[in-house]
C-alpha cells in the first residue's frame, strides 16, 4: 500500500502537522509518513512504505514495547523522553505517542504513532527569548549609535582644523591617529545601524548567493581553505533581498574561516523542508541551509551570547558579524542556530520559500 492509499477523512490533515506522524499496520510496517515524519528521521516516504520501523531507526525497549502492546491489546501509551536513533545515526530524544485505531478507520493500519522532538520545543523557547533579550539589546546599542556619531563628527572636523593649524609637521601625525580612530568609530557606528534598513525584495536563487559567498572566501583565503557544496539543486527560488542573504551568510562562514585561521574546510549545502514552523508560522515549503566547518568550535562562555552585539570569540573582532546576519535572516522570516562542538561547527539557517 502507497501512501496515497490512506484516504479517510480523519488522516486528511495529517500532512499539515508540526508533529511526525506514522501509521503502522498489524506487522508493524509503514503504511503512510507525514511531511513532518520525513524531515525529523530524515527519510522519503515513497522509500519507506512497506518497511518495517526497526528499517528506518532504532527504537529504544520502552517504545517498541508500547507497540507490541498496542497491537496485542488495543492499548494506548505516552511517553516522554524517549530515545530514537536515525538511520545516519543522529540520536533523537522525543516525546511519544501511540493510539491504537479501529479497523474501520482504514483497511490495514492498526496504530498512529506521534513522535515530538524535544529538542525542537526546547529551541523554539529559547529562540523566542533570546530574541526579546537581543531586540532590547539591539533597540539599546542602536540609540547609543545615534548620541556617538554626532561627538565623532565634530571630533573628526576638530581634529582637521588643528591640522591645518600646526606649523610643525611631525606633529601632524597625532592628528590623523584621531581622524582615522574617529573614521573607524564612525565605520562601527555604520555597521550598528545598517541592518536597518528597508529591504529590497526580489527572486533570487540561493546556490547563486552561496556561490557568490564561496567566490569571496576563496578569493580571501586562497589555497589554504576549502570550500566545498552540498547543493540540493531541485530547489526553487524564493522571494528576498539579494544583498542582505549575501552578506548573512558570508558573515557566517568568514567567522568560520577566521576561526580556523583560514585552514580547514568549510561545506555550504542545502536541503528542503516541508511542513515546517519558523518564527510560530507555519510554513508548507523552506529550504534549509547548513554553513558546516571543521574548526576548534564555539567558546561555552560566549556560546549563548553569540548572536549578541560586541560579543566576539576573537580578538580584534568587532562582534557584529552574527547580530547583522540574524537581523538579515529574521527581516526574510526565517531562523538561524548553531551546534557547536570541537571538530564540527554548523550554523543552520532555515527560510520560507512559501507564504505563511
Amino acid at each position: 500500500m502507497s501512501a496515497m492509499d490512506i484516504t479517510h477523512p480523519a488522516f486528511s490533515g495529517l500532512d499539515l502537522l508540526a508533529s511526525a506522524v506514522l501509521l503502522i499496520d498489524d506487522q508493524q510496517l509503514i503504511r503512510y509518513v507525514n511531511a513532518s515524519g520525513e524531515n525529523l528521521l530524515a527519510i522519503s516516504s515513497r522509500s519507506v512504505i512497506g518497511k518495517p520501523l526497526g528499517a528506518i531507526c532504532t527504537c529504544s525497549a520502552t517504545l517498541q514495547s508500547a507497540l507490541d502492546n498496542g497491537l496485542a491489546n488495543n492499548w494506548g501509551y505516552t511517553g516522554q523522553n524517549i530515545e530514537l536513533k536515525r538511520q545516519d545515526g543522529q540520536v533523537l530524544h522525543l516525546n511519544c505517542t501511540v493510539t491504537p485505531l479501529r479497523p474501520d478507520v482504514a483497511a490495514g493500519v492498526r496504530l498512529l504513532l506521534e513522535l515530538q522532538p524535544i529538542e525542537h520545543h526546547l529551541a523554539a523557547t529559547r529562540e523566542e527569548r533570546l530574541i526579546e533579550q537581543q531586540q532590547a539589546s539591539r533597540e539599546l546599542i542602536r540609540n547609543l549609535a545615534h548620541e556617538i556619531k554626532n561627538p565623532l563628527g565634530g571630533i573628526r572636523g576638530a581634529a582637521q582644523l588643528l591640522e591645518h593649524e600646526l606649523s610643525n609637521p611631525s606633529l601632524k601625525e597625532y592628528t590623523q591617529v584621531i581622524i582615522k580612530e574617529a573614521d573607524r568609530l564612525q565605520d562601527l557606528m555604520q555597521r550598528l545601524l545598517t541592518p536597518h534598513r528597508p529591504m529590497l525584495p526580489a527572486t533570487v536563487n540561493i546556490h547563486e548567493i552561496l556561490e557568490r559567498v564561496r567566490s569571496l572566501l576563496t578569493a580571501e583565503f586562497p589555497g589554504s581553505l576549502a570550500v566545498r557544496r552540498d547543493y540540493d539543486t531541485s530547489l526553487p527560488e524564493l522571494v528576498g533581498d539579494r544583498e542582505q542573504l549575501i552578506q548573512a551568510v558570508l558573515n557566517i562562514a568568514r567567522n568560520a574561516a577566521q576561526a580556523m585561521n583560514g585552514e580547514g574546510e568549510i561545506v555550504l549545502k542545502t536541503r528542503s523542508l516541508r511542513q515546517v514552523t519558523l518564527a510560530k508560522k507555519r510554513y508548507r515549503l523552506a529550504m534549509e541551509i547548513k554553513v558546516i566547518d571543521n574548526g576548534p568550535g564555539i567558546p561555552d562562555d560566549i556560546r549563548e551570547r553569540m548572536f549578541y552585539p560586541l560579543v566576539s570569540g576573537r580578538e580584534g573582532g568587532s562582534g557584529l558579524g552574527l547580530t547583522i546576519a540574524q537581523n538579515f535572516i529574521q527581516h526574510h522570516h526565517g531562523t538561524i542556530d548553531c551546534a557547536s562542538r570541537p571538530g564540527s561547527t554548523v550554523f543552520t539557517l532555515r527560510l520560507p520559500i512559501e507564504q505563511a
